[in-house]
């Protein structure tokens, strides 16, 4: 069963080059209706895609917490040109499988113990290995409490258990104040082009780092760099993350690609709506290592350096703008450039879009 493409955008005439020319080019974009649906699932809640050049398609992941259907990931193919996204095909979907082979169950706190299914935010194609890696945020309700560490999990391209990667001690869940933040957690997945390295970004700051926002200045979060052959954390460093716009709203690191063993492109999101959405740039550089450090709440770091590819909420052409929460490399285009293809996350809800937009880099 296929899904063909319900909207395609084209390139717009090219503005004026501002002061700084942007790194990434927007050339169009394709959206899924609201409430679609692929061999019994609802399309929704699309939060990272990863890019698999063999077999010429796209590892999708959901964050549906196996509420309207169990916690899952699709294959996508994309067609792909220099004036946008011509036709997007949905190919197959996988439900993400336990220890013991079983797809997640709903939340059930009535249950001794709760069931809790993991919040899905990330995921990574492993080319060499041919498996993927995939992240949640895990949950943190303090009524009970209902506690859930976030967690990076080895998974075959069925879905299969793998295996789980030692999780960072600042990253684990607590009932009190200390840790990660409720759906602020593990949200985006980087594989490094060596095959050597897993990166994992923090949507926001956890509560031993600081505020959400901190009046109109820079706040900082931690992206944890995982051993692939060990699965053990191996190194963190802080992100500084932009003010939020409007100054009431939240930013946070959505996800993230790896351009190099040191180098990125990182998506930055507001919560509001309609949203800011920019693409930076970031190297590790000099950064700290901030993997033994509880807290960076007044403590002498240097942070990863970044600058801006691409300001979305800017971009001439680009209407609508929704909630984008995944990014990856694709294929390269006709002209010899490299894609970047972008993913929506619509929440679920019928005022907001499922989109994929095309950039050319």
């Amino acid at each position: 069963m296929c899904l063909a493409p319900l909207l395609a955008g084209c390139a717009s005439p090219h503005p004026p080059a501002p002061a700084t020319t942007p790194m990434l080019t927007y050339l169009g974009q394709s959206q899924i209706p609201f409430n679609a649906t692929f061999d019994g699932t609802v399309i929704g809640g699309l939060s990272a895609l990863s890019y698999d050049a063999g077999r010429q398609l796209y590892y999708v992941i959901s964050d549906d917490r196996s509420k309207r259907n169990p916690s899952r990931f699709y294959t996508v193919q994309l067609s792909l040109s220099d004036k946008g996204i011509d036709k997007v095909t949905f190919t197959g979907t996988h439900p993400l499988l336990d220890p013991s082979g079983q797809p997640f169950r709903p939340l059930t706190l009535g249950d001794t113990p709760p069931v809790v299914p993991p919040d899905p935010e990330g995921i990574a194609f492993d080319p060499v290995r041919q498996r993927l890696y995939w992240s949640s945020e895990g949950e943190r309700l303090t009524s009970g409490p209902v506690l859930l560490d976030p967690w990076v999990r080895t998974a075959g391209l069925d879905g299969a258990y793998l295996g789980q990667f030692t999780l960072p001690a600042n990253l684990a869940m607590s009932a009190q104040k200390m840790g990660p933040r409720r759906d602020k957690a593990l949200e985006g997945l980087a594989l490094t082009p060596d095959g050597r390295s897993l990166f994992a970004a923090m949507e926001d700051p956890g509560y031993n780092d600081g505020p959400l926002s901190d009046g109109g200045h820079r706040v900082l979060t931690r992206i944890t760099k995982f051993d692939i052959a060990t699965g053990a954390p191996t190194a963190q460093y802080a992100y500084p993350m932009e003010p939020p716009t409007p100054p009431a709203d939240v930013n946070g690191v959505s996800d993230l690609v790896a351009l190099s063993d040191t180098a990125f492109l990182v998506i930055e999101r507001s919560a509001a709506l309609p949203p800011t959405v920019r693409v930076y740039r970031a190297e590790i550089g000099a950064a700290t290592d901030v993997l033994a450090m509880p807290s960076m709440r007044d403590a002498a770091v240097t942070p990863m350096s970044k600058t801006l590819a691409v300001d979305l909420s800017a971009t001439p052409g680009l209407s609508p703008l929704d909630n984008v929460e995944g990014i990856t490399l694709g294929p390269k285009l006709p002209d010899g450039r490299q894609s970047v293809v972008l993913v929506s996350d619509n929440n679920f809800s019928p005022s907001q879009v499922t989109q994929f937009l095309l950039f050319a880099m």
